[in-house]
């Protein structure tokens, strides 16, 4: 199992009760939850991150969502290109 690194987080007396909610609801602690979000989070590209934390300007923030989806399209694509390349030297040996 992976070293854990235990910290605090401060919420909302709603968020923290919502928290709950789902927590009850769905039969796993808060701290599982937390953890999984937090995990998401951070394996995310930068551009979901600033994203989700708010980053981008009030001038672009309807072109967002566009933009990233566009951008991991392009990445996705490049990805898909390269595995193909890869399979195919590999079919030539």
């Amino acid at each position: 199992m992976k070293k854990r690194v235990v910290f605090r987080i401060q919420l909302t007396a709603e968020a923290k009760k919502r928290l709950l909610d789902i927590s009850d609801q769905l039969g796993i602690t808060q701290i599982a939850i937390t953890s999984r979000i937090v995990e998401w989070f951070a394996n995310q590209p930068d551009l979901i991150q600033a994203a989700i934390l708010g980053l981008y300007p009030d001038l672009i923030k309807q072109d967002v969502a566009t933009l990233i989806l566009n951008r991991l399209a392009e990445g996705k694509e490049g990805k898909d290109k390269a595995e193909k390349t890869d399979k195919a030297e590999k079919l030539a040996k």
